[in-house]
């Protein structure tokens, strides 16, 4: 998949000092909490009961569930539906509605404009690794490298992973962290692990 190529706007730079203070808060490791076990259970039931089926792509998939509204929305208005629903395998590290409601309201408005595509698709693209990764594999390399993991995202960045006691700590390349409420969401082509933040990647 080619890397999303970065557009030179008056309003980047403003945008990414606007996601550095909305996201400061989100910088420390994040804590389970029982809004984090609710959209867990949210998404397990929602796999298992139809909104989300092993038997449809990834972009079917998102446009059915009732807590990724938002990033649904996101990847049409990126052009990106249509990649997520080829034969792939692609992994991809879903934000929920409440993950996208940590965006500063300017910065989210801004990426949903047309003259911002680039920078909304280089956002997405953070989110997706090329091949399936399941948790399982995730753990395997994460111990296998020491304890921390790089990952190639989609757009050429880095994206890194360690073992947050039960469950998986991602930290983007901008500092931010996400961490997997709901892994291993099978798809017909892929893979999606539910989490619970915004991924940024460097701009």
């Amino acid at each position: 998949m080619p890397r999303a190529k970065l557009v030179s706007l008056p309003s980047l730079a403003l945008t990414a000092a606007a996601l550095s203070l909305g996201l400061a808060a989100c910088s420390g490791e994040p804590e389970t909490t029982t809004e984090t076990d609710t959209v867990g259970d949210a998404i397990g039931a929602d796999a298992a009961g139809g909104g989300m089926t092993a038997d449809k792509t990834i972009a079917d998939n998102i446009a059915s569930s009732p807590i990724h509204t938002s990033l649904a929305a996101a990847l049409t208005q990126a052009g990106l539906a249509q990649t997520l629903s080829g034969a792939g395998p692609f992994t991809l590290f879903a934000p929920t509605d409440a993950a996208f409601t940590q965006v500063p309201p300017v910065t989210r408005d801004g990426w949903m404009r047309p003259a911002q595509q680039s920078v909304l698709a280089g956002v997405l693209n953070y989110h997706v690794v090329p091949g399936k990764l399941t948790a399982a594999d995730l753990g395997a390399q994460i111990d296998a490298a020491g304890g921390q993991v790089t990952l190639k995202t989609a757009d050429g960045q880095e994206l890194m992973a360690r073992k947050s006691g039960d469950s998986i700590l991602l930290t983007s390349a901008s500092g931010n962290k996400a961490i997997v409420t709901q892994a291993d969401v099978e798809q017909a082509n892929g893979v999606v692990h539910v989490i619970d933040a915004v991924l940024l990647p460097r701009m």
